[in-house]
């Protein structure tokens, strides 16, 4: 099973934990409709609807507002220290949480106590502190963006904020990036690396890439690596391996976008809705 781990933009939100289901485009967590529009509930509505073509069970959430004080996300880190020694997920996906590195280690050993050890996923602010503890090892998976990338890339900057320019320069093509990022332990077992073209790499290099579809309307769309990473958790709980997860979910986030016949107004639960179709396409082809 599946827990996805993540804040909304609501500072009245509580902390949260339940199902998460579609439901008409609508996403449902312990009651509550959660807007699909980019960030976690954009992660957890594809991965939801992954996992329902691959009937599977639904993903389960945990989740707390925060709007950037770090309030909400400070309390979604107790809830899960105190809670998952106890727990059995196959898979865990860390997404959107205020970087707080004491907190971020008693998560972790909480996550080392469980039997048996889930895959570990990390993205946004739980890939940064992850980096920022000297942890990175500990996750099967991080999902950056070329900017996440290049902080991960940068064995100095302790902080996103303190990311050199030279390594941000347009010059450093993602897979020397990727290298750095292994070569100074900052990397996860695997680097799945969202852009123009996606990037799979482990320590040995670059293992797959995926770059067609090709859509530039795409790009102009908030919420699309969210997706690819919700996908990718999806595919992994139903069973994949994870080199096979991440490419097939490349893949299917790129058709989806293709036929939601995108503009850039078109919004993330558009592409979604498309998911279904985009997997049973990539399934028949293979």
């Amino acid at each position: 099973m599946l827990l996805v781990v993540g804040t909304v933009p609501d500072a009245a939100f509580p902390v949260v934990e339940g199902k998460a289901e579609l439901a008409g485009g609508r996403l449902l967590v312990a009651g509550r409709d959660i807007p699909v529009n980019r960030g976690t509930a954009a992660l957890l509505a594809a991965a939801a609807a992954t996992l329902k073509y691959c009937r599977r069970p639904s993903p389960v959430a945990c989740l707390a507002g925060d709007i950037g004080t770090g309030q909400g996300s400070r309390r979604l880190y107790e809830y899960l220290v105190n809670t998952l020694p106890d727990r059995k997920f196959g898979v865990i996906c860390f997404h959107y949480l205020q970087p707080d590195v004491d907190w971020h280690n008693r998560v972790l050993f909480a996550v080392q106590e469980m039997q048996p050890r889930p895959l570990l996923i990390a993205d946004a602010g739980f890939m940064y502190v992850a980096k920022m503890s000297g942890q990175a090892a500990e996750y099967d998976l991080f999902t950056p963006d070329a900017g996440e990338l290049a902080f991960l890339a940068d064995e100095t900057a302790p902080h996103p904020f303190y990311t050199r320019g030279f390594i941000l320069h347009d010059d450093n093509k993602v897979p020397d990036l990727i290298a750095r990022t292994f070569e100074h332990h900052n990397a996860s077992r695997y680097i799945l690396a969202k852009g123009e073209t996606d990037f799979l790499a482990d320590s040995g290099g670059i293992l797959a890439t995926v770059a067609e579809p090709r859509i530039d309307a795409l790009e102009a769309i908030g919420g699309t690596g969210d997706t690819l990473t919700g996908i990718t958790a999806g595919l992994l709980a139903a069973g994949l391996d994870l080199k096979a997860a991440a490419v097939l979910a490349a893949r299917a986030n790129r058709l989806a976008g293709l036929l939601a016949h995108p503009t850039p107004a078109t919004q993330v639960g558009e592409i979604i809705a498309h998911l279904p179709r985009a997997l049973e396409e990539l399934r028949i082809s293979n």
